[in-house]
């Protein structure tokens, strides 16, 4: 196996030809830069990121579903033909996983190659619940660019274990598909990456598709509750941990939530903001924005979002204290502190609702549930994320299928 490695880093090193950008400098990212918030770009697409790209941005990030974007446009099709030789002696679902990977490093090191920063790089999703395969192959993405690449692992339990492992190995890790304040202490405590997330947008999506609310400011609170967390937390520890303001939606959260770790910015959203606001931005960590929500949502536990309770507390010290060996064992010991809501177990019914409602659950679907904190808002959203990289992540091995079959 570490000759087929070997030979699959060189494969995505061959011919790697980008012409390097060098950013411009930008009066307006400048002043936000200056609030001490990083800017990365959040795009696969290399025209998107050239159009955009100031000195004052220093990475970008990819997933599942930009990278089958990318994929879909045919652009690789004849690479991947030529991968399809590197990986024979695999039985097939092994080439295809591993073409994926392949797909996923060279796709990485074009952007590291022409914009010269860090680039995030995603797991397979079948990756997620598997302990071993997170280790594997973010070891491997390390191995290939280990100055450049950032592994993103999923909010999974196996996926804190994984990480931590990963993080504990010297690979740089951007934990993602986290969505509330209490979800990140936990993987501040317990993974230890280099980067985690808020994913915002949706929360507000959450709220306006069910008619919980008008979707203002519960987004911009989660952020800025774990943030505080984040940082409060990382400032007693021997590692350092950075919060994402992940995937913007609106042009004036680059005002509302100026002073962040990390800004991911899709191209669309960098170029309004560079129309439209006046580029004099202070921090805004301080603010406390006011969340409206109906009265029908009393019991839908939005504050999940941004509050942190000392069950979340104890049982993140306990993780942290000993990282349990299986992602069954850390799921047990959240139930036995109080929070199953995080960690919840669903039947085959509730798994297909996930996979079947995209991005936004639907609420009415989980009111019971979530009203006895069976569940809550912020996981329902991370199981959703999970499933719609899943779909895409099928797309992209479609393609590859038939390719190479």
């Amino acid at each position: 196996m570490a000759d087929l490695n070997t030979r699959i880093s060189d494969f995505v090193w061959k011919n790697l030809s980008e012409k390097h950008v060098s950013g411009k400098k930008d009066p307006f990212w400048e002043s936000l830069r200056n609030t001490g918030t990083e800017l990365w770009l959040d795009t696969g697409d290399m025209d998107e990121a050239e159009a955009n790209w100031s000195s004052e941005m220093s990475a970008l990030t990819t997933n599942n579903t930009l990278l089958n974007n990318e994929i879909q446009k045919g652009i690789y099709d004849v690479f991947i033909s030529e991968a399809k030789s590197i990986v024979r002696d695999l039985p097939q679902e092994e080439r295809v996983k591993e073409i994926a990977f392949i797909l996923n490093a060279k796709h990485g090191l074009r952007l590291a190659s022409k914009f010269g920063g860090l680039v995030s790089v995603e797991l397979h999703t079948d990756a997620a619940h598997d302990i071993k395969a997170i280790e594997y192959y973010g070891k491997r993405f390390h191995e290939i660019c280990p100055e450049q690449f950032i592994v993103k692992v999923p909010y999974t339990a196996e996926g804190l274990i994984g990480a931590r492992h990963l993080r504990d190995a010297g690979v740089k890790i951007n934990f993602t598909l986290e969505f509330s304040a209490r979800e990140n202490v936990i993987v501040t405590r317990v993974a230890r990456p280099d980067y985690l997330n808020v994913f915002l947008g949706r929360i507000g999506a959450f709220m306006i598709d069910n008619k919980l609310g008008d979707g203002k400011g519960a987004g911009e609170m989660a952020v800025i509750s774990s943030q505080n967390w984040v940082t409060g937390l990382s400032a007693k520890n021997p590692w350092q941990t950075k919060l994402i303001a992940a995937s913007l939606r609106s042009f004036d959260q680059l005002d509302l939530l100026a002073g962040t770790d990390v800004y991911t910015i899709p191209p669309k959203v960098a170029a309004a903001g560079r129309k439209s606001l006046s580029g004099k931005f202070t921090s805004r960590m301080h603010e406390n924005y006011e969340v409206s929500m109906f009265k029908s949502s009393k019991d839908a536990r939005i504050e999940k979002f941004w509050d942190v309770d000392d069950k979340v507390l104890s049982l993140a010290e306990r993780l942290a204290s000993k990282v349990p060996a299986t992602g069954s064992e850390l799921i047990h010991i959240a139930h036995e502190e109080g929070c199953e809501d995080m960690f919840p177990v669903l039947t085959k019914e509730e798994k297909s609702y996930i996979a079947s409602d995209g991005k936004i659950p639907v609420y009415l679907r989980w009111e019971k549930k979530i009203k006895e904190e069976k569940i809550a808002p912020d996981t329902l959203l991370t199981l959703a994320g999970l499933a719609s990289f899943t779909n895409d992540q099928k797309m992209l091995d479609e393609r590859i299928r038939s390719i190479i079959e």
